[in-house]
C-alpha cells in the first residue's frame, strides 16, 4: 500500500464521516446567504383580496355530481412575499438534494487527491506508484456525465414534451457542429487528436501482430471518430438546458448587482469564461497571436510552447475556480425568479387559483438544487478534464519542466516454473503481480500520451463549445422571444 492509497482511503472515511456534519455542498447553500421566498397561506391570500370566508364557491355539474370550486383571488393584490435563509433542514427537501450534495462532495475531495498527488509527485522522483489522483477526477467526470444524465431524463419525463423536442434538436444540431469541428485541420484548431489517434493504431497493429491477429487501421479510426460524434451530440444535448438556464440567471444577477460595478465584471468575466477556453485552442488567435509579437520586420517570441501549454492549463483553471466564486449571485438570481413572478402577475387582469401562487412559488424554491447542478456539473466536468488533461498528457505547470513525450515499452518478465513447492502461493502471486504489470505496460505503450492530449483537448474544448452555443441561443431567446 503506497503513500497515495493510503491517503486515498483516508480521504474516502473522512469524506464519509464528516457529510452529516459539514459538507461543501450544504454550506455553499445554507450558510444564510441565500434566501428563498415562502408562499403566502391561503388566509394571508384572501385577507388581501378583502374577503374573510376561506371556502368557495360550489358548482354542480351536468351530471347532477358536485364539487368545490379551487379559491380563487384577483391577480392585481398588493402581494409581497416573504424572505428567509435557507437552512439544511429546509433543503432536506429539496428535489434531488442528496444527489447534489453528493457530487459536489466528491469533487471537491476529488480535487484534493489531486492536489497531494501532484505535491507528492513533485518529491519523488521517479515515482514508482501509479496515480490515483487520475482515478479521482476520471471518476469525477464520469459522475459529472451521469449527473447531466439524470437532469435530463428529468426533462423527458415531463408531460408537455417540449422540454424533450429541445434536447433532441439540439442533439441533432451538435452532431452536425461535431461533424465540421473533426473535420477542420489542425492548422486551425491545435487538437492533435488526429496524431493521437495515428500513434494509437499504430502501436495497436504492432501489438495485434505479435499477437497474430489482422489489423485495419482505416477502420478503427473511422469507428472512433462517429463514436466521438455520438459522445458530442449527448454532451450537448446535457449541456443544452444549463446553457438556457445560465444565460437566465446572467441578466438577473447584472439586474442584482445594477448598483455594484465590480460585481458586475465579475460576472461578466465568468460568462465569457467559457469563450475564453474556447479561443485557447484556436491556432491562428490563440498561439500565432499570443507567441508571437511583430519586432519591426522579424517577428519576436514572446514564450515557448511548453510555457504557453502551461499558461493554458492555469487559465482555464483559473476561468473555472472564477465561475465557483460567483455561484451564489446566480443562485439568487434564479430564487428571486419568485418575486418577479409574483410582480408579473399584478399586471395581469382576472382571477388566479389560490393553489396556483402557492404552487409557483414552491416549485422555484424547490428546483433550486437542480439549477445548482445545471451551473456547477459544467465547471466541476471542465475542470477535472483539464487536470487529466495535464497529468495524463504529461504537461507541466510551469513550475518544472514538461517532460518530453516517450513511448514506454512493456517488460515483460518471465515466470519461473521449477518453484519449490513450499514457495507456490509465492510464486503464484509474483506470476500474477508480473501479469497485471505486463498488460498495464501493453496498455501504457499503446495509449500514449499524444492520444490523451489529443482527446482530453478536444474534450475540454467542446464542453466550452457547447456551453457557448446554449448561452448566446439563451441570451437571444431571454432578450427577444420570451419578451415578445
Amino acid at each position: 500500500m503506497g503513500v497515495q492509497l493510503v491517503v486515498s482511503l483516508l480521504v474516502a472515511s473522512i469524506m464519509q464521516k464528516m457529510a452529516p456534519h459539514w459538507s461543501f455542498a450544504r454550506w455553499l447553500l445554507c450558510n444564510g446567504s441565500l434566501h428563498r421566498f415562502k408562499h403566502p397561506s391561503e388566509e394571508e391570500l384572501f385577507v388581501l383580496a378583502g374577503k374573510h370566508k376561506l371556502k368557495g364557491k360550489r358548482e354542480r355539474r351536468i351530471n347532477g355530481v358536485t364539487e368545490d370550486k379551487p379559491s380563487s383571488v384577483p391577480r392585481d393584490i398588493d402581494l409581497r412575499l416573504e424572505s428567509s435563509p435557507i437552512t439544511a433542514v429546509d433543503a432536506l427537501v429539496l428535489c434531488y438534494f442528496l444527489e447534489y450534495q453528493w457530487y459536489v462532495d466528491f469533487a471537491m475531495y476529488a480535487a484534493v487527491v489531486y492536489l497531494f498527488t501532484e505535491g507528492y509527485y513533485c518529491l519523488v522522483d521517479p515515482p514508482k506508484e501509479a496515480n490515483i489522483g487520475i482515478l479521482w477526477c476520471l471518476l469525477t467526470v464520469v459522475f459529472s456525465v451521469k449527473i447531466f444524465y439524470m437532469v435530463m431524463r428529468h426533462y423527458f419525463r415531463s408531460k408537455e414534451g417540449g422540454e424533450r423536442a429541445v434536447c433532441l434538436a439540439f442533439a441533432t444540431f451538435f452532431l452536425l457542429v461535431a461533424m465540421v469541428v473533426l473535420v477542420v485541420r489542425e492548422d486551425y484548431l491545435e487538437f492533435g487528436l488526429d496524431a493521437g489517434l495515428t500513434s494509437v493504431t499504430d502501436n495497436l497493429e504492432v501489438f495485434l501482430k505479435e499477437q497474430g491477429w489482422e489489423w485495419t487501421t482505416p477502420v478503427t479510426k473511422l469507428t472512433v471518430k462517429l463514436g466521438l460524434v455520438g459522445l458530442c451530440s449527448f454532451i450537448g444535448a446535457c449541456l443544452t438546458f444549463p446553457g438556457l438556464r445560465l444565460a437566465q440567471t446572467h441578466l438577473d444577477a447584472l439586474k442584482m448587482a445594477a448598483d455594484r460595478p465590480m460585481v458586475q465584471l465579475l460576472l461578466h468575466a465568468s460568462f465569457l469564461a467559457p469563450v475564453m477556453v474556447l479561443l485557447m485552442w484556436v491556432k491562428p488567435i490563440s498561439r500565432d497571436l499570443l507567441l508571437h509579437a511583430p519586432m519591426g520586420k522579424q517577428t519576436v517570441q514572446i514564450m515557448s510552447n511548453a510555457t504557453y501549454n502551461s499558461v493554458r492549463l492555469w487559465t482555464v483553471v483559473a476561468l473555472c475556480l472564477l465561475r465557483l466564486a460567483v455561484t451564489r449571485h446566480h443562485l439568487q438570481a434564479y430564487l428571486n425568479l419568485a418575486e418577479q413572478w409574483v410582480d408579473q402577475m399584478k399586471r395581469e387582469a382576472g382571477r388566479i387559483a389560490v393553489l396556483e401562487i402557492q404552487r409557483k412559488i414552491t416549485r422555484i424554491y424547490c428546483y433550486v438544487t437542480v439549477v445548482s447542478l445545471q451551473y456547477l456539473a459544467p465547471i466541476l466536468l471542465t475542470l477535472h478534464s483539464t487536470l487529466l488533461l495535464k497529468t495524463l498528457g504529461e504537461y507541466s505547470w510551469g513550475l518544472y519542466p514538461e517532460p518530453a513525450l516517450t513511448s514506454p515499452a512493456v517488460d515483460t518478465v518471465p515466470v519461473r516454473q521449477d518453484a519449490p513447492s513450499d514457495k507456490a502461493g509465492t510464486e503464484d502471486i509474483r506470476a500474477t503481480v508480473e501479469q497485471i504489470t505486463g498488460a498495464l505496460g501493453a496498455f501504457s505503450t499503446i495509449f500514449t500520451p499524444l492520444f490523451y492530449r489529443g482527446l482530453l483537448s478536444f474534450f475540454t474544448w467542446w464542453v466550452a463549445a457547447c456551453q457557448v452555443i446554449a448561452t448566446l441561443f439563451g441570451l437571444y431567446f431571454h432578450r427577444h422571444l420570451a419578451a415578445s
